[in-house]
């Protein structure tokens, strides 16, 4: 099938393919904690370099890769940077701690140093979470993903409802593309050529039949699991899940000590000795920094005192 969602159902011949789903699942979580955890983009440039390399191991098709990257930088690296740059142009000052201004046009918009390297260590900190869950998506299955919940104890029937959420999405997206042609072969113009009125009101129609033939299948796949017994017995195996491989032993051992680093990390960098504000900077000295509250950088909140 046409892998447009990156979502494999048969596991590659890779080593992050090989991985047991425990193992998959237990570093997708330990990298995310990580990357939440941390606002220096020192660590995060670390910690984006294996989601990176574990992706070009895969050797995947790069076209799906590339249109999701180039929307993410559309709208958060481009939207969102206006965005915030007009309604707070001096979140620098309260995430970086300093404003040192290098564009101005009136009182209240104006571009900051602070504010760029804060727009910036922002982006870099969601292209890492997206790097993480893209190297994720590409090397587990659906039946890997429950049985790697189901390695960190989550009750297996909340696995199920997982793994069958994660299949579903190809299916919804054929059935939306055969719902598609199919109204246009009845003459609904669906393309650039009609309106954009037109268009909504055609997408609108086409979502009902979509609705209800996916409730159509839920109610199939919900007697189905009755018939079988599903939920009956307290634990179930998963036929995924396989022996560990020398990889898996290795990884693991690895993982214990990741997780001690990120609990020091957390304890030390966000407990004892936490940063003045938000996110670090290599233009500010510790002593120099300025510290203000979140809303007084919010020009929007001039503009309702007007």
């Amino acid at each position: 099938m046409n892998n447009r969602f990156l979502i494999n159902f048969t596991p590659g011949s890779t080593m992050m393919h090989k991985l047991t789903g425990g193992t998959k699942v237990l570093l997708f979580v330990l990298f995310t904690i990580a990357i939440i955890a941390t606002f220096d983009v020192r660590v995060i440039a670390v910690l984006s370099i294996l989601p990176i390399a574990a992706i070009i191991s895969m050797k995947p098709n790069y076209k799906p890769i590339r249109f999701m990257i180039g929307f993410m930088v559309l709208v958060v690296g481009i939207i969102g940077s206006l965005m915030l740059l007009l309604v707070s142009p001096n979140a620098g000052l309260t995430n970086v701690g300093g404003s040192t201004v290098i564009w101005r046009l009136g009182e209240n918009f104006f571009v900051t140093k602070e504010t760029l390297w804060y727009i910036f260590a922002m982006f870099v900190k969601r292209l890492a979470s997206f790097m993480v869950v893209i190297a994720f998506v590409l090397a587990t299955t659906p039946s890997e993903f429950a049985s790697g919940l189901a390695f960190l104890h989550v009750p297996y029937k909340v696995c199920t409802i997982v793994s069958l959420a994660y299949r579903t999405i190809p299916d919804i997206a054929r059935r939306y593309t055969d719902i598609k042609n199919s109204m246009q072969m009845r003459g609904v113009e669906l393309s650039k050529k009609a309106s954009l009125g037109k268009r909504l009101k055609a997408t609108a129609a086409l979502l009902v039949p979509l609705v209800v033939s996916s409730f159509g299948k839920v109610e199939v796949i919900a007697n189905a699991m009755d018939l079988r017994g599903f939920g009956r017995l307290k634990k179930r195996t998963w036929y995924s899940e396989h022996e560990l491989t020398k990889a898996d032993k290795v990884l693991r051992k690895l993982c214990i000590l990741f997780t001690i680093g990120i609990v020091a990390y957390i304890v030390w960098f966000r407990v004892i000795n936490p940063w003045p504000v938000t996110y670090w900077s290599p233009f500010i000295a510790r002593e120099d920094i300025v510290k203000v509250g979140r809303f007084e950088t919010l020009s929007i909140l001039k503009w309702f005192g007007k």
